[in-house]
């Protein structure tokens, strides 16, 4: 899909006359530009096009609206940390793709956290246990985040993601992450810039479930190693943090059978290409773009991209480039799951911070949908 498109095109897929996209375009809810093929006409952001078909799709009505904003919906909570806006991914104000240029985890961490200085992760030992294990520990003898300091809770979680990073299988001692990544995983040292890149890229990522799942356990009050325990939880799951290996799982069938065969053994068991396609990139997302371009060439993983671009019209997302980058560097195979759970160590924490800042539960009505007393039999 392209991501500016013309007045015909835009109408044609919201159903509405050209004066309604005018108006929506007047109250900033689709973002115009012009043609630079003709100044004298318009185009129109893709993205903002299908986001305002999703949401007039779903009604007006009050249950609709609740229940529809927990997929894909309007913020439920108000966040300066990040957000996705036009195809891209903004820290603080910042382009996080620009930013992942030159930068690191432990900057990242200074500019989401709001430090004064770059956050230096303790030194780290050997962790036999997993990461499960390596949180859970640490929580008995935790403190509850609320009436903590923001300088505390930003030593809480320094701490608490040095011996994650060990549970990963980091190496010792108190370099950058991505060199201890490195060190640990005893890979090729060029493998460290792709490493540090997908660190930042992964560092937040608006109300994601795991981030969600993260406040929601910060604003009762849970101590921060606690509280990354809760998003840990969340990105077990396979439609989050799990999308990486399902994503190698594509690129194995890929290589046992040629890009066309895997893509159409996916397509035919009505399955979803995994790491490809995202909600909040119609155009493309970005950090995989990032990723990708500084990979070796891999001529089966053009191969996949080319086929799902032909036969679905599907970009590589995060997840891809991930499973990529394991490929091509001779990673461990979990190791997507890995960097995604260390790079989103760092927006976890900055929304511990912020959400223990507002000092609010987060408690959600439901909407009831069973029998009541009063009725009778069914």
């Amino acid at each position: 899909m392209s991501n500016w498109i013309d007045c015909a095109s835009a109408v044609a897929r919201l159903g509405v006359k050209a004066q309604t996209l005018y108006a929506y375009v007047s109250r900033g809810r689709v973002a115009v530009r012009p043609d630079p093929a003709d100044p004298r006409r318009s185009l129109y952001n893709a993205g903002d096009i299908e986001g305002l078909k999703v949401r007039r799709a779903r009604g007006r009505a009050r249950s609709a609206v609740a229940s529809s904003a927990m997929a894909w919906g309007e913020p439920s909570l108000e966040t300066a940390i990040s957000t996705v806006d036009h195809d891209r991914l903004i820290y603080r104000g910042i382009d996080a793709v620009a930013f992942a240029a030159a930068a690191g985890w432990e900057e990242t961490a200074q500019l989401l956290w709001q430090s004064d200085g770059p956050v230096l992760l303790p030194a780290s030992e050997e962790w036999a246990s997993g990461p499960f294990a390596a949180l859970a520990a640490l929580i008995p003898a935790s403190y509850p985040a609320l009436g903590r300091n923001e300088d505390r809770l930003r030593t809480d979680a320094a701490a608490a993601i040095a011996c994650l990073a060990a549970s990963f299988g980091s190496g010792p001692g108190s370099n950058p992450l991505h060199v201890r990544l490195l060190n640990g995983w005893a890979i090729d040292r060029s493998l460290g810039e792709p490493l540090r890149r997908a660190l930042v890229l992964l560092a937040d990522h608006e109300l994601n479930a795991s981030t969600f799942a993260v406040r929601v356990a910060a604003s009762t009050g849970a101590s921060m190693a606690a509280s990354l325990m809760a998003g840990l939880c969340a990105l077990s799951g396979p439609l989050h943090g799990g999308a990486g290996a399902q994503a190698i799982g594509l690129i194995d069938e890929a290589e046992r059978r040629g890009p066309s065969a895997a893509v159409r053994q996916y397509l035919c068991a009505g399955r979803h290409l995994p790491g490809f396609g995202h909600p909040l990139y119609p155009a493309g997302d970005p950090r995989a773009v990032a990723l990708l371009e500084i990979l070796a060439p891999d001529e089966l993983a053009s191969g996949l991209r080319a086929e799902a671009a032909e036969i679905c019209g599907l970009h590589p997302n995060i997840d891809f480039a991930l499973a990529v980058l394991t490929r091509s560097g001779a990673l461990p195979r979990d190791a997507p799951f890995r960097l995604f759970a260390l790079g989103r160590s760092i927006g976890w924490t900055a929304h511990v911070i912020e959400q223990v800042t507002e000092g609010r539960p987060i408690r959600p009505r439901a909407t009831y949908v069973g029998p009541r007393p009063d009725e009778p039999p069914r």
